[in-house]
């Protein structure tokens, strides 16, 4: 979909700040976070799209003024609430609750057997290929142009590089396919290739000279230029 996620190209947001050693989790209730989303996602709360989808579907307000994990949080909560896991009207009374009474901790409900399946899930190796026997459709030196879609669902198509002229680089063999059509649909794996293009196409004449941008594209996403 075309949200104010897919923040690749635009200005006004400032330089990209890197923390040195950074940690996984700066606050305890990121990681809290993690687990309760990881706890849910078997109940399909995000389906029939996905939680990427739900995550972008914040409102602009909401998504800018957000960190990374209360952008889970809150995607979490919107997809319990359209599942009837929990109304809006709970939500709040307990919120309210937790405000009123700041030393309040909430109940704990231990659950060994399913904390393991959580640690499992998520540190869980899972390789990317997917050996289908398809043959690409694609070879490395190709020239290939960037599709110009606009779906609905989730996509990894960057806005700023629809319409675009790369070349091929690199073959990865065949991935799964991360966008969802708003049926709920999921295509099947598909090759993915590493596509270099000028900076000069992307920007134009402001761009940075003898810059190139790399990008990895499953080949759903390019045709032949």
């Amino acid at each position: 979909m075309n949200g104010i996620h897919d923040m690749g190209g635009m200005h006004g947001f400032g330089e990209v700040t890197h923390e040195e050693n950074e940690p996984v989790f700066h606050e305890s209730w990121e990681g809290r976070v993690m687990g309760i989303r990881r706890s849910l996602v078997k109940h399909g709360i995000f389906e029939p799209y996905n939680f990427r989808f739900t995550v972008e579907s914040l409102s602009p307000s909401e998504y800018l003024n957000s960190s990374y994990y209360e952008r889970h949080l809150r995607a979490t909560e919107n997809g319990a609430i359209a599942k009837g896991f929990i109304t809006r009207e709970e939500m709040d009374e307990r919120m309210e609750f937790f405000r009123q009474n700041p030393d309040a901790l909430p109940e704990r409900r231990e659950d060994p057997k399913e904390s393991e399946q959580i640690q499992k899930i998520t540190f869980m190796l899972e390789p990317l290929h997917r050996d289908t026997g398809a043959t690409p459709g694609f070879n490395i030196g190709d020239v290939v142009r960037a599709r110009n879609i606009n779906p609905q669902g989730h996509t990894r198509l960057p806005r700023y590089i629809r319409g675009k002229t790369g070349i091929v680089v690199k073959y990865y063999g065949n991935h799964d396919f991360p966008d969802i059509d708003m049926n709920g649909n999921k295509s099947e794996p598909q090759p993915i290739y590493s596509v270099q293009f000028d900076a000069e196409e992307l920007w134009g004449a402001s761009a940075e000279k003898n810059q190139l941008l790399f990008i990895d594209m499953w080949e759903g996403y390019i045709e032949p230029a």
